[in-house]
């Protein structure tokens, strides 16, 4: 008769083993329909929210909400993966597993180089997980009081870690909803500060050696949109022409601008203990259905790194995956931009996209006339590729994506409307869950004539960026076969500066 201590011991090595397996045959594990080939998704079974992202050491660590049993959500732990590129992971074994405190929810890591923790030993340099504890007893029982944050270390570069036996150190006061810790060094007062979401705004704390935290002050009861619950805040600075700017992101689930799961943010200041925007506009950092939960990766100095989950809260449970289910966007550098009277958010894909673009296959001055079937220059790319086009003057146009079955994504602009579009209304599967079909739009932010657009396309999904990526949308599809198919089209003439087409190479091989 094996122990209980036998038993948690073997599950683990399977799980462990199982995993090995998989990133010593990625080609093998990463070939199935709808398996993204140039986004992150685990080898096997359920991720949501990406969790901890730091970077240390020259290495990129992302961890992610994950359950290892099934591919629907249950008990959650931190999954990991590593990168020293932001474009090929490596899939290591679960770092934080459930306890008697609860389930391991979202949060953040930070370098603590000043050891303030006290958990460095050695000379080495601790990184400290900040998580929320959800317990499900409590939840069950009906108490408010059932999330409290918690802390982990790591003394080996963020490859093992140890749950800090004080935990948890932030304890509920009675909110429901009490959670998605993401903390950072406020310098000049040498303290760090929580951003966390309280039920429908933000919570900030502060503390000088991440252990004893006091509360700093609240925002957003008034401010932003409201239609769910406030999760996955994040707090960093950006700066355009010389100023600092605090960038306030929050993801709101649901009430997103397209139905759904979706991230929110503000811009303004923020003096170590209060934020204060520059004004109560709501902006959306992407206007798709299937990007939420997106946060920054710390310890990246003055450039800033977002990622997000690839999916919404109204259909994660249900996509026709078979093994895995859910995955990551694409690596996104944030900058600032001033475009009518407003300081917006921009997102473009990371540089580090272009090591793994193949040569492109570059036109320019083309005379759309109705229509152009782009088909041959895609027919090698395997549904994976970097669309980019250049007009000197933006009218209507739509880049239709279809297959021999008549299935289609149609991307375009709506020039009366001034709105982007993504329409998935004939992608192929969409009966799994009825809000999944759907035309999807986002205002345009640019005031300029000129216009750029870039897509990255990959098997199931597409990134547009407009406009310098003022315009973001995310979305996900699952047509019965691959599109093979490219067209631009347009009412009238459209004349298209330049046009390239660049393939992707798959990251698991």
């Amino acid at each position: 008769m094996k122990t209980k201590c036998g038993i948690l011991m073997l599950i683990a090595f399977t799980i462990v083993n199982g995993i090995c397996k998989a990133q010593d045959s990625p080609q093998k594990t990463y070939t199935e329909q709808y398996r993204p080939q140039v986004h992150f998704s685990p080898a096997a079974h359920w991720m949501n929210d990406p969790n901890g992202m730091v970077y240390y050491n020259g290495t990129y660590h992302l961890f992610f909400q994950y359950y290892p049993k099934d591919i629907v959500w249950g008990p959650m732990h931190w999954g990991h993966a590593e990168s020293k590129d932001l474009i090929h992971w490596k899939q290591l074994p679960i770092a934080l597993y459930p306890d008697s405190l609860g389930y391991i929810f979202s949060g953040s890591a930070v370098v603590d180089a000043n050891n303030t923790s006290g958990f460095g030993k050695n000379g080495k340099t601790p990184l400290v997980a900040i998580f929320t504890h959800h317990d499900p007893k409590g939840e069950k029982e009906g108490t408010d009081k059932f999330q409290n944050q918690s802390l982990a270390y790591s003394l080996d570069g963020g490859s093992s870690w140890t749950k800090y036996s004080g935990n948890p150190v932030l304890k509920n006061p009675g909110i429901k909803d009490f959670r998605d810790p993401k903390v950072m060094w406020y310098a000049p007062e040498k303290k760090w500060i929580m951003t966390l979401a309280t039920q429908d705004h933000i919570s900030f704390y502060s503390a000088p050696d991440l252990k004893n935290w006091k509360k700093e002050s609240e925002f957003g009861l008034k401010e932003g949109a409201h239609g769910g619950v406030w999760e996955c805040p994040d707090l960093f600075t950006l700066k355009m022409n010389g100023k600092t700017y605090w960038i306030l992101i929050v993801n709101l689930n649901p009430g997103g601008p397209n139905g759904g799961s979706a991230t929110q943010y503000f811009v303004g200041n923020f003096d170590g203990n209060k934020f204060s925007p520059l004004d109560s506009s709501t902006r959306w950092l992407d206007y798709g259905p299937d990007e939420y939960a997106g946060i920054t990766w710390s310890n990246t100095g003055n450039r800033k790194i977002f990622l997000g989950w690839m999916s919404n809260w109204q259909y994660a449970n249900q996509v026709p995956t078979k093994t895995w289910r859910n995955a990551a966007t694409i690596a996104r550098e944030l900058s600032l931009q001033q475009s009518k009277g407003q300081i917006l958010l921009a997102s473009r894909p990371v540089a580090e996209l272009k090591n793994i673009e193949t040569k492109p296959i570059a036109l320019s001055q083309l005379t759309v006339n109705g229509s152009l079937d782009l088909s041959s220059k895609i027919n090698k790319l395997k549904s994976r590729y970097v669309l980019k086009l250049s007009l000197n003057t933006l009218k209507d146009y739509g880049i239709r994506l279809s297959n021999a079955k008549g299935e289609e994504v149609l991307i375009g602009y709506d020039q009366t409307k001034e709105q982007y579009y993504i329409d998935r209304t004939k992608a192929g599967k969409m009966d799994f869950q009825k809000d999944f079909s759907g035309r999807f739009t986002a205002p345009r932010l640019s005031t300029a004539k000129n216009s750029d657009l870039t897509l990255v396309i990959d098997k199931s999904s597409v990134e547009l960026f407009a406009d310098g990526g003022l315009t973001t949308m995310t979305t996900i599809y699952f047509p019965t076969e691959d599109f093979s198919k490219l067209a631009i089209k347009t009412n009238g003439k459209l004349m298209i500066d330049n046009l390239s087409i660049s393939g992707l190479k798959s990251i698991w091989k």
